[in-house]
């Protein structure tokens, strides 16, 4: 998507000023995201009939990176503590594993890991608020049961910061590619605020293409706009509509204000490294099978129409019995008719190439200097190893607390919304916490197997680790106690009567 072009489309209608330049930075992250960057992966070859090119073998690791650190940050693991009773049930459902209510019709937690790993390939990720099939006048809005809440989930890419207050943005437009009718459209959202008022605005483009090939945008006519969609609204008193993150790392790149930059933004000669180590190791490989070279004399001849000679060595005919072969003439130093050559694959130095490549750019990630080894066929990831596991629990602290400040930032944004345009019992000013999994610091087997010594030695009571051994609720697991306990207490009895 050609962002550049609604830049220039928001500068011009709202005499803005915003610098276009950064989003070439974010455009090189992707490249290396989707693991082909054409500078470093396409490979020019000479030959004699010209000019070729060949495509270098890429592991991707800036896209494993970016899905390691998705799946340590937000996960099935990751919760919410809300204090208010009917706003948990709201957003959350009724059971203990937070599988019902607003947040499983929105697929949050999907949607929310999918954002973080697109904000650490992109450098920023933007949880957008809308409410569709509100009804309201002259711009203001009346609350609607059966308006419904939806949220974007936009990478750097898609995210114009308009006005950025100490480092938090205030003021923001967001574009969005979407599908109309089977055509491609473009959906640009704009939030500013004016004297404690927030104002949404939106806009849809229809995208052509020009002779060139390049995409043109031309603004859809307000009657050719989805139904239930409003062009600009107006609220009091809610919070911001959008919420942002970023990887916790000071931005060492001038620009972009109010935009991170890439988790691997420091790692790229590392991952370009990984990428020739790799290519090496593919390239001897195939390039390791067995030659056998052919004295002419040995090679069947033939003339295509052309009259053209060629020769065919013995191996390409599928023969297996050869009538005669050339006399050799002269003393034992003659050369043989032919010899045969096996190629070193060299496994072990590329192997350990690699590896160095891995381990620099697991380190510069900030997952640690051995997130990926590999030894023996097995992958030793971040629970296996003790030697950093320390700078990853350091890093991985870090990073929650902004990830932390957008989930909560959303959510009373959603509860505000529900309030006040739903109609929803609920409480936008309620507690709100994340309970973080940190399986990264302590396996989820070994946490386990602590809470049953645990329980045997009277620390902890039964019921807590049967709860986390089998998934049960609190109640099932007292229930369980219960039944245990019963069973024991008859056994005993028969044992005694037995006696």
């Amino acid at each position: 998507m050609n962002v550049a072009a609604f830049i220039e489309y928001l500068n011009k209608t709202k005499g803005l000023q915003i610098d276009a330049s950064y989003y070439a930075k974010i455009e090189k992250w992707r490249q290396w995201w989707q693991g082909y960057v054409p500078s470093v992966h396409n490979i020019k070859i000479t030959r004699e009939d010209g000019e070729h090119k060949r495509r270098r073998a890429s592991l991707r690791m800036p896209k494993r990176v970016c899905e390691d650190w998705a799946n340590l940050l937000l996960n099935d693991k990751t919760t919410f503590q809300i204090g208010d009773a009917a706003t948990a049930a709201y957003l959350l459902g009724s059971d203990e594993q937070q599988t019902g209510g607003l947040l499983r019709q929105l697929h949050f937690w999907e949607n929310a890991n999918k954002l973080v790993e697109k904000a650490y390939w992109s450098g920023t990720g933007a949880f957008v608020l809308s409410v569709e099939g509100i009804k309201g006048t002259d711009g203001q809005l009346e609350a609607d049961p059966d308006a419904r809440i939806v949220l974007d989930y936009d990478p750097a890419c898609c995210i114009l910061p308009i006005s950025v207050e100490r480092g938090v943005v205030t003021e923001a437009a967001f574009v969005s590619e979407c599908m109309m009718g089977g055509k491609p459209a473009v959906y640009l959202q704009t939030h500013t605020v004016k004297d404690g008022s927030r104002t949404i605005t939106n806009e849809w483009f229809e995208v052509t293409d020009d002779i060139s090939g390049t995409p043109k945008f031309a603004k859809i006519t307000e009657d050719k706009t989805p139904p239930g969609t409003v062009k600009s609204i107006t609220v009091s008193g809610s919070p911001a509509w959008f919420s942002l993150f970023s990887p916790a790392a000071a931005k060492n790149i001038d620009g972009g204000m109010g935009l991170g930059m890439s988790i691997f933004s420091e790692a790229l000669d590392a991952a370009q490294m990984v990428d020739y180590a790799f290519d090496n190791y593919r390239q001897d490989i195939r390039l390791g099978g067995k030659k056998i070279f052919y004295d002419r004399s040995l090679c069947r001849k033939w003339v295509d129409k052309e009259g053209t000679e060629h020769a065919v060595p013995p191996d390409a005919v599928h023969r297996q019995i050869f009538y005669e072969l050339p006399t050799p003439e002269g003393g034992i130093d003659q050369p043989a008719a032919w010899r045969e050559y096996n190629p070193d694959l060299r496994t072990a130095s590329n192997h350990q190439a690699v590896q160095d490549a891995l381990d620099m750019m697991s380190f510069k990630c900030k997952l640690g200097c051995h997130r990926y080894k590999f030894d023996q066929g097995t992958v030793t990831t971040a629970t296996e190893y003790t030697g950093s596991r320390q700078d990853l629990v350091q890093n991985a602290n870090k990073n929650q607390i902004p990830i932390e400040t957008a989930l909560i930032g959303i959510l009373r944004a959603i509860l505000w919304a529900a309030k006040n345009l739903l109609g929803a019992p609920v409480d936008p000013e309620t507690s709100i916490s994340v309970n973080w999994d940190d399986s990264y610091i302590v396996s989820e087997a070994e946490r386990t197997s602590q809470l049953r010594e645990d329980a045997l030695a009277g620390l902890v009571p039964r019921c807590r680790y049967l709860s986390a051994r089998y998934s049960l609720s609190e109640e099932e697991a007292h229930q369980w106690t219960a039944e245990a306990k019963a069973d024991s207490q008859t056994e005993e009895q028969i044992t005694f009567g037995g006696a």
